[in-house]
């Protein structure tokens, strides 16, 4: 049956000057639409209000993961510079990476790192990834604390400050594996979250480490015919039964970003019983777009996303297409900051 939706349905225009540069001072400062999914009522309120919105029972899933320093700049045997993006270790001791300059960078040629270390192509996986192997003095976590910066993203036209270290993270991010952040947790203060304990909400962690091709529009009519990226999940015993004890009592299941909306619904259809989240861990590629049903998340914590994004249809799928483009289009003409360093959204 053909998708009702194209890609084209989600192309919107918004100013440059939307797109948030730099993050604000203060975490919670930044602020919050809060979008009705039954009626497409809007509210404007600040991220601060975020605790106000939750029951005692809900649970509210984060995800851990941390964004590691992964952009590698050093210079081939010619002196030029060349940039490797670490996506993830394999399990022999490779990496998988994005190169530039990809033309450049064939199987047997070498990128250097000062005198520490030196980086060899030995495959090539396909759509500008390569396979690499790391010989020299450093193991890869030292190389990328000594060389590495944060990959910030594309629509961020500005180098990566010191600040970005502790900035394009959450504050629980604990488990690295990330090239991206899951940008919906950025609002949240250890303030914020105590206020959330408080009112009897359980927070719950969860793991998927996010991969470059987040920024990936989808390039084909069809949103059905788009190849989604692998992502790597973890669900732990705990968070399965944290998350099934909630649903089983008529609360809440917030998720915090897409990033955890996707291993909730990942981890739902593991299992023989749909609705009920299966401990695990392993690879998705789940996309979620509409029309799709989900079968966990009730609330939905989510940055605004760029045209054609995965992320813009899965909220899209949670939110309804219409109230969504129409949040959208308030945002902007209320000049809500953009994208990941940019405002919140929470649909309820």
């Amino acid at each position: 049956m053909a998708n009702r939706y194209r890609a084209s349905d989600f192309d919107y225009d918004y100013p440059r000057e939307a797109v948030a540069q730099r993050p604000l001072p203060e975490r919670s400062g930044s602020r919050l639409l809060v979008l009705e999914r039954e009626s497409g009522t809007i509210h404007h309120r600040r991220f601060r209000d975020l605790p106000g919105l939750l029951d005692a029972g809900d649970a509210l899933v984060v995800n851990t993961s941390r964004v590691i320093p992964a952009r590698l700049r050093g210079v081939r045997d010619n002196g030029r510079e060349a940039e490797l993006l670490l996506v993830h270790a394999e399990s022999d001791g490779s990496w998988l990476a994005m190169v530039h300059p990809g033309g450049k960078l064939k199987v047997g040629r070498k990128v250097r790192f000062g005198d520490d270390s030196v980086a060899e192509i030995v495959g090539v996986v396909g759509g500008g990834v390569r396979r690499v192997r790391f010989t020299g003095r450093l193991e890869v976590p030292e190389l990328m604390l000594r060389y590495g910066s944060v990959p910030l993203p594309p629509y961020i036209e500005r180098p990566p400050e010191p600040a970005d270290r502790e900035r394009y993270q959450t504050v629980y991010a604990a488990v690295e594996g990330s090239v991206a952040a899951p940008t919906a947790g950025f609002h949240f203060s250890s303030e914020i979250l105590n206020q959330v304990a408080e009112r009897g909400v359980q927070t719950v962690e969860i793991v998927l480490h996010v991969g470059p091709g987040t920024f990936k529009p989808v390039d084909v009519d069809d949103p059905g015919q788009h190849r989604m990226h692998a992502e790597w999940y973890s669900v732990s015993e705990a968070a399965a039964e944290t998350v099934n004890r909630a649903k089983a009592a008529g609360r809440r299941v917030w998720a915090v970003g897409t990033t955890a909306a996707r291993t909730l619904e990942t981890a739902a259809t593991a299992g023989s019983t749909p609705t009920v989240v299966t401990a695990g861990s392993g690879w998705t590629q789940l996309f979620i777009y509409p029309p799709y049903e989900f079968k966990v998340v009730d609330a939905l914590l989510s940055n605004f996303h760029l045209p054609r994004s995965t992320l813009l249809m899965l909220v899209a799928a949670f939110a309804g297409y219409e109230h969504t483009m129409v949040a959208y289009r308030e945002a902007i003409a209320q000049q809500y900051r953009l994208f990941s360093y940019g405002d919140a959204m929470a649909i309820i």
